[in-house]
C-alpha cells in the first residue's frame, strides 16, 4: 500500500502517519511544499523511533508524483466525494492520497479523478477529521480488503497468557 500526503502542513500529523506506515509496511509519499522540515523535532517525536524505518519518498509537486508513478491507481480522500470509502475495492498496491490540513486536495485534481474520490461519512456541518485519523481509517479498510496480508493477526500479553 501507499499513502500520499499532498502538501502536508502539520509535522505531528505526518509523524503519526509515518508511524502507521511503518507498522503496516506501507510506503509514504510526500508532495511538496511541506509545511515543515523533515528534520523537525515534532515530526520525529510523533514518529518516535519508527521514522528511521520509514520508506518515504518526496516529490517537488503533484506532476512530479504522477511522472514518477506512471499508471498508479490513486484514490483521493476528500470530504466532498459522493462515494463512501467502504464502497471502493482497493488494489494491493494502490495509492491513498490525502490533502493538506487547511484545504484538502485541490479541486482541480479532484475533478480530474472523480471516479476514485472517496469520503469518510461524518455528521453534517463537520468540516473534517484529523488527517492522521483519516489516513488510518482508509488504510485499514484497504488492508482489511487484502485480508491484512503480511500483518501479524495475533499477539501475546506481556505478563499473562491468553486462555
Amino acid at each position: 500500500m501507499n499513502i500520499v500526503l499532498h502538501e502536508p502542513e502539520i509535522p505531528s500529523n505526518t509523524g503519526n502517519i509515518g508511524r502507521t506506515c511503518v507498522a503496516t509496511g506501507t510506503r509514504l509519499h510526500l508532495i511538496e511544499p511541506l509545511g515543515f522540515s523533515l528534520g523537525e523535532k515534532a515530526l520525529r517525536r510523533a514518529g518516535m523511533d519508527y521514522w528511521k524505518d520509514l520508506d518515504v519518498t518526496t516529490y517537488i509537486d503533484y506532476r512530479d508524483f504522477l511522472e514518477r508513478n506512471p499508471g498508479a491507481k490513486i484514490y483521493y480522500a476528500t470530504t466532498k466525494a459522493p462515494r463512501v470509502y467502504t464502497e471502493a475495492a482497493y488494489e494491493e498496491d494502490c495509492f491513498l492520497m490525502f490533502g493538506k490540513e487547511s484545504g484538502g486536495i485541490p479541486e482541480e485534481i479532484l475533478l480530474e479523478n472523480q471516479e476514485t474520490c472517496v469520503r469518510i461519512p461524518m455528521l453534517e456541518g463537520t468540516r473534517s477529521l484529523n488527517l492522521s485519523n483519516s489516513v488510518a481509517i482508509l488504510l485499514y479498510e484497504a488492508l482489511r480488503q487484502q485480508n491484512f496480508s503480511g500483518l501479524q493477526r495475533g499477539g501475546q500479553l506481556h505478563r499473562l497468557l491468553w486462555r
